[in-house]
């Protein structure tokens, strides 16, 4: 009942569209197969807001992820990311963005300052060298800076990927379950390290299952299931008391 009438609260709301928005998402549908991993998307985000998606396993939410950062393309649908359509495979686009997620797309024989500064050189940045250590710095790694990543924690690995993603100062970020398998010092350092991008006034899009941490750091709230978002809302109109009630309605069914 809850979930019902936020729906039709939702409904019944209309929200300011900026004329240019960070993100814009239009009936976006992907199939594989038989299965329905995205049944029409739509949203806009505004530059600088945070958008987290909750939803079960299979909700489709790494796949919207990965439309969105171009990593593969949809079924059908438009989407627009930064200005650039994120279906093509605008190179343009892949220095606006940077993706997080619990897969740390570094190379465990290399040590942090080689991942990055590897990063560094594919982005083409001026001085990689110390970019690459300013990065580093930034996320803690400092006196860690020239050992191998496999024998970084989870935490330690995830806060590289940060700056892995960050290291080409991106106004836009996604991540995706970025939570996943951290402890809770790890999952301290990581909201902290999100709350300072998001003071920055970059655009965010998170998905995961912590409704605490998710809830903590953004603007709008969203949930998607079986592929499309039953609820998208301005924080300022969640009741974050029920929002489990809430949440436990959609896994229902």
């Amino acid at each position: 009942m809850l979930l019902t009438a936020m729906v039709s609260r939702m409904n019944e709301q209309t929200y300011p569209v900026s004329s240019d928005p960070a993100i814009l998402a239009r009936d976006l549908r992907k199939d594989f197969g038989y299965l329905q991993a995205l049944s029409g998307i739509n949203f806009d985000l505004n530059r600088g807001e945070f958008l987290t998606i909750f939803g079960p396993n299979g909700a489709g939410k790494t796949t919207l992820i990965k439309i969105l950062s171009g990593l593969t393309r949809p079924t059908s649908g438009a989407a627009r990311v930064a200005g650039f359509d994120a279906l093509g495979a605008d190179e343009r686009l892949r220095r606006e963005i940077g993706v997080i997620s619990h897969a740390s797309c570094l190379y465990l024989d290399l040590t942090a300052f080689e991942n990055l500064l590897f990063y560094a050189k594919l982005y083409s940045l001026e001085d990689p060298e110390t970019k690459a250590n300013q990065a580093i710095g930034e996320v803690g790694l400092k006196l860690r800076r020239y050992d191998r990543v496999r024998t970084f924690s989870r935490g330690m690995q995830q806060r590289l990927s940060i700056a892995r993603a960050t290291l080409h100062d991106p106004p836009i970020l996604f991540l995706d379950e970025p939570f996943t398998g951290l402890d809770l010092q790890a999952t301290n350092i990581l909201k902290e390290y999100l709350h300072k991008l998001h003071t920055g006034k970059r655009t965010l899009i998170m998905t995961t299952h912590d409704i605490s941490c998710g809830l903590e750091m953004c603007d709008r709230v969203a949930i998607q299931n079986q592929g499309k978002f039953v609820l998208m809302e301005s924080l300022d109109h969640i009741d974050r008391e029920n929002f489990e009630n809430i949440y436990a309605e959609v896994l229902e069914g």
